[in-house]
């Protein structure tokens, strides 16, 4: 149990806990993982048998973190100190981890939400949206991503090196267990009404936002993969249609201007694929998602090289396409041009120019990327 100032609550909770463990005849320990509290919370825990763990470093992520690495038993269930959860009720996470089940969640939608247990912003929006993103973005089996109750092995769980400090460890457990294809399962609970007088220390938009945040940082398919494959395709198709002439469609033409957009959008779009690349190996690199074939591939040495040579010829490419249209200026006698000709091979000459740029300095900073390094 993560604790911090938890003293109106943390009783109640660690009494529920032993009284499962004797009902069931499990083998186990109370473990509170204090992480600062100063309204004598320690005390409390150890009064009522609890093996009390000091987290100097704030934040519930290393509050779980302590506690889990301090846990004797084969099995850790966790949840939170502030009497929502019925620690007295544990017998089917147990049951499910005894099946070989590596993470065993909590469900408190299919379990039941008592009357002023959940704000509505959380219930009909917060945790159904969050929830339905990481089932989209990690293939998570999970209904409810971010119940606080929950089971699982201590070896497993430990091998994810999970990194995060803060709330968000609960979320990146459930991520790094769906990505390693562990197996994860829900079991019903109850969610009852915060016990404590104070305000709980969960900000709706703060936290909401910060998790969100945490599940597109943690997913770069879906923030820069997707997205920037969509715009670049987009792009180049609107390019290749508008090259010969403009296009006429249910009376609406579209000329250089739109030639314009469909540019930036295929920068902006290979941009968006080439920061996936970065994100992608500095994340398998800190260690926050497994490894891949194709980044593996797309870090090696010949494709580096690849990467550059079609750089350069992108380059090369935009070069000729310029002086294609400088010679077309200079037919002119280097005076007035009529854009909607000169544009059609301009804006196509100059996307590539920089698309070529772009990719060779991508190439290098992914080479720097994967410098060998402690």
């Amino acid at each position: 149990m993560p604790c911090l100032n938890e003293a109106e609550t943390l009783a109640h909770c660690i009494n529920s806990a032993r009284q499962f463990l004797a009902a069931h005849d499990v083998r186990g320990e109370v473990v509170v993982a204090d992480n600062g509290s100063n309204d004598g919370s320690p005390a409390i825990a150890e009064a009522h048998g609890a093996r009390v763990v000091k987290v100097s470093e704030p934040g519930y992520g290393h509050a779980l973190q302590g506690g889990i690495a301090a846990a004797r038993g084969s099995f850790v269930i966790m949840g939170d100190a502030d009497a929502s959860y019925d620690f007295a009720n544990l017998a089917p996470f147990l049951e499910k981890l005894r099946q070989g089940f590596d993470l065993v969640m909590g469900n408190r939608f299919q379990g039941g939400i008592k009357p002023g247990a959940m704000p509505p912003l959380h219930r009909y929006v917060g945790n159904p949206v969050l929830s339905g993103l990481g089932r989209l973005f990690f293939c998570s089996p999970c209904q409810d991503f971010h119940c606080g109750l929950r089971g699982f092995r201590k070896e497993t769980i430990t091998g994810l090196d999970l990194r995060t400090t803060g709330m968000e460890f609960a979320s990146e457990m459930v991520m790094k267990a769906s990505l390693r294809n562990l197996r994860i399962c829900e079991v019903p609970t109850t969610l009852s009404p915060d016990g404590r007088s104070r305000k709980p220390h969960l900000r709706s938009w703060r936290d909401g936002w910060r998790h969100l945040r945490f599940l597109l940082v943690f997913s770069p398919n879906w923030l820069f993969l997707y997205p920037g494959a969509v715009l670049m395709l987009i792009g180049f198709v609107g390019l290749l249609l508008l090259f010969p002439r403009p296009l006429t469609l249910g009376g609406i033409t579209f000329d250089i201007h739109t030639m314009l957009y469909c540019a930036v959008a295929s920068t902006i779009g290979f941009q968006m694929m080439a920061f996936w690349i970065f994100s992608k190996a500095f994340a398998i690199d800190a260690k926050l998602l497994p490894p891949t074939p194709i980044l593996n591939k797309l870090r090696g040495q010949p494709f580096l090289e690849f990467g550059i040579v079609i750089g350069l010829v992108l380059s090369l490419s935009g070069v000729m396409g310029s002086v294609v249209a400088l010679r077309v200026w200079e037919s002119h006698s280097f005076g007035l041009l009529i854009p909607s000709v000169v544009m059609r091979i301009v804006i196509p000459s100059i996307t590539v120019l920089i698309i070529g740029i772009q990719c060779i300095l991508a190439s290098f900073f992914l080479a720097i990327l994967g410098l060998a390094r402690k």
